[in-house]
């Protein structure tokens, strides 16, 4: 197993400082690891460094990625001999929210999907919700009007931040009920291969993300769970476990999670 993490920008044979700490974690838990540049994979000049062995399989750790340049970095990985984990089709999986929200509807808030052309504002009046959760097929809108709203007209507003904060919206509009949740109890767990890990080793892993490894079949990826005050368990986020950052872990746990 050879673990690709992005190069830093300015020293193509080193990693980007944000995920030194993974490099060494894996390192030191005996795998090897490689970099790649994620900035020239449209240009075709990207190579992976050091070359992975011809057979060998790659799992990425790094920023997010458009399918566009996920397909990309598939093929660069391919034509060394080597194969990806996670094939585009399974980091699509679980990186887009309408792929993942049927298998697992029962444990996470209702959600309605839309396309940006659509009349919005009359959806949203007809869904009647008091509070909505707005984000794209990937990412909610975490600056200037933030993504939650309680009134249909200020959906425009927040469409518009989100091109202007975001540069794009990515698939489409994911409008999700709010649920009376008790923020700081998230927490993410990660699932490699079916099996479901915590952040920490006696942790116990809940039910609901044991139930959610059954029914996503993706090699690798997270669950974010949270409470309600209510007391019942749900999930707020499942997401490619490549792309998905390691809060609540230390880089150690996470790489014991490969052993």
């Amino acid at each position: 197993m050879r673990f690709l993490f992005p190069s830093d920008y300015f020293n193509p044979k080193k990693a980007d400082a944000a995920y030194l700490e993974q490099v060494a974690s894996m390192e030191d838990a005996g795998f090897v690891t490689s970099v790649v540049s994620l900035e020239l994979l449209a240009s075709g000049s990207s190579k992976i460094i050091p070359i992975p062995y011809p057979g060998s399989k790659v799992v990425y750790r790094g920023w997010m990625l458009s399918p566009s340049d996920y397909e990309l970095l598939v093929s660069l990985v391919e034509s060394t001999g080597a194969s990806v984990l996670t094939s585009k089709v399974e980091y699509l999986a679980t990186h887009y929210l309408p792929n993942w929200y049927p298998l697992i509807a029962d444990l996470t808030p209702e959600t309605k999907f839309y396309s940006i052309n659509d009349d919005l504002e009359s959806e949203l009046n007809k869904l009647g919700w008091n509070k909505l959760f707005i984000k794209d097929y990937v990412k909610s809108l975490k600056t200037s009007v933030g993504s939650i709203i309680d009134k249909p007209s200020e959906i425009a507003t927040v469409i518009s931040e989100m091109q202007k904060f975001r540069g794009s919206i990515e698939g489409g509009i994911c409008v999700r009920r709010i649920e009376d949740f008790v923020p700081e109890t998230e927490k993410r767990y990660f699932v490699v291969s079916g099996k479901p890990f915590a952040a920490l080793q006696d942790e116990e892993v809940p039910d609901i993300v044991e139930e959610c490894a059954k029914r996503i079949g993706s090699q690798f990826f997270s669950v974010d769970v949270i409470e309600r005050r209510d007391g019942t368990k749900r999930i707020v986020e499942i997401g490619d476990g490549q792309v998905s950052d390691i809060v609540g872990w230390t880089a150690e746990r996470f790489a014991q999670l490969w052993v």
